[in-house]
């Protein structure tokens, strides 16, 4: 049984659009028959890093800050398969920034050169092999959504796992009209659930499905009308 952990970057936790696509995505995991928790980082006490670097030099995989991450980190050592899912913001929600940033201690500080580029890897007794990214954003392109796709691909190589891949939704408050999803939004969520069994049973997510979470469901030119007739005069 794979043991998942998502943690959950939005500061509306439960109640945003990234917690509808992270929901039907863990939901096709389980039915995959993973083992699978979800974390709020909103509802964590994460204090920034400090970059003292505590974990690498002088304790190594030992924060000295004491927080929520305590808790946290044993929870992340035993998981196969970590998501990170988030919203856009500039580029991320302060308190998954900092939970990103505190994820050092899980790293070896053993560097090598590979590609060209210098990493490290994850600490022996951590148990993560795989990092998925779920994000959602309000304007038209996916490619709103670039940095912070780069910040996760970059986690997952400094750490030497594979990037499993990215469920990556534009537009994402389109999904619903007056509250309720709309046919388009229903289908989104469909692709969402059909790509967590997909990464669970076939160790991998089919481009047709990401497509189909990323799809249009507006014309850009009507998209931007909207949102520039909405400010106010």
């Amino acid at each position: 049984m794979t043991k998942v952990v998502a943690i959950n970057g939005s500061p509306r936790m439960e109640k945003g659009n990234t917690a509808a696509l992270l929901a039907a995505f863990l939901e096709g995991m389980r039915e995959a028959d993973a083992d699978v928790d979800i974390v709020y980082s909103a509802r964590l006490d994460v204090k920034p890093c400090t970059g003292e670097m505590h974990c690498w030099y002088t304790k190594p995989g030992e924060c000295y800050i004491k927080d929520g991450m305590q808790e946290l980190y044993p929870v992340l050592g035993q998981a196969e398969l970590l998501v990170l899912a988030t919203p856009v913001y500039i580029p991320l929600p302060g308190k998954m920034q900092s939970v990103i940033n505190r994820l050092c201690p899980l790293v070896e500080p053993r560097l090598q050169r590979r590609e060209g580029r210098t990493r490290a890897g994850f600490r022996d007794d951590v148990a993560i092999r795989q990092i998925v990214l779920v994000s959602t954003g309000a304007w038209w392109e996916k490619e709103n959504m670039d940095t912070v796709l780069r910040i996760a691909r970059e986690l997952a190589e400094d750490a030497s796992v594979p990037f499993a891949g990215a469920l990556l939704r534009p537009h994402a408050f389109l999904m619903r009209q007056d509250g309720k999803l709309t046919p388009e939004g229903e289908a989104v969520l469909r692709a969402a659930r059909r790509a967590g069994r997909e990464l669970i049973t076939e160790g991998r997510m089919r481009q047709e499905t990401l497509d189909a979470i990323s799809c249009p469901l507006i014309a850009e030119e009507e998209l931007r009308r909207r949102y520039n007739a909405a400010l106010p005069s």
